[in-house]
């Protein structure tokens, strides 16, 4: 894998500023950040056709709009059980407190408290294992873009088993990169806030700008999990 190119790619573009401000501007607006996913997955199909310059335009708004939804559909389905998880301690916290005596309160309450505890950690490793398996999700309806696509766990298991190296990876790469960026937007948006008036403005924007930025560093990474051999197609104009 190409490790720095992910992070480099988006300068290459001749347009990338506009892109990008575009992205940040889309992302920023609920609802209508669903295009900005789409646009995503536009690298991430870039990326694995072996295009030179991955970053797409933003024709065909309303096709990315439906690709970005139904991402965040497959998301929503793949966290239910998580929410199960999350949900079913805060029942049994209730039944200690319909408890007449304090005896009996503080005993269920102490069986309930172990149950909860369990309960986090079996949410920890779902959530983990989410974050580790749905990039492989993503990759399968960027190569295919049907909805269903998120749901061939046989294809989804096939791309991490027969590239587990760079699945690998590009998982741990992203979270590097996500903690790196994170630190400093946090930083910089600290300094920028300072500035009279306009600091929060700015601010804003440095900070969108940086989270399209690490969504396209995502991306690229899982693009090139299963990319063909070489970047050296140039893109149509559409």
């Amino acid at each position: 894998m190409d490790i720095g190119k992910a992070f480099s790619f988006p300068f290459e573009d001749d347009e990338w500023l506009t892109k990008l401000l575009l992205g940040a501007l889309v992302s920023a607006v609920p609802i209508l950040n669903f295009a900005w996913t789409g646009y995503s997955i536009d690298i991430m199909r870039n990326v694995i056709d072996g295009i030179s310059l991955p970053l797409p335009d933003w024709s065909d708004f309303g096709d990315k709009f439906v690709k970005g939804f139904y991402i965040w559909v497959a998301g929503f389905i793949y966290t239910l059980p998580a929410l199960l998880i999350a949900c079913l301690p805060l029942g049994l916290l209730l039944i200690p407190a319909t408890s007449e005596t304090s005896n009996t309160t503080e005993a269920l309450a102490s069986v309930f408290t172990g149950i909860g505890i369990v309960f986090l950690c079996l949410l920890t490793i779902y959530l983990l294992a989410f974050s580790f398996f749905f990039p492989a999700a993503y990759i399968n309806f960027a190569r295919k873009g049907t909805f269903g696509s998120c749901f061939e766990i046989s294809e989804i298991i096939k791309i991490v088993s027969q590239n587990t190296g760079k699945y690998l990876t590009a998982w741990l790469v992203s979270i590097v990169a996500a903690i790196v960026v994170g630190i400093i937007l946090s930083v910089v948006g600290t300094v920028l806030a300072a500035i009279i008036c306009i600091g929060w403005l700015i601010t804003w924007v440095v900070s969108a700008l940086g989270s399209v930025y690490l969504f396209a560093i995502y991306a690229h990474l899982f693009g090139q999990v299963v990319a063909t051999p070489s970047l050296s197609v140039v893109p149509t104009e559409e």
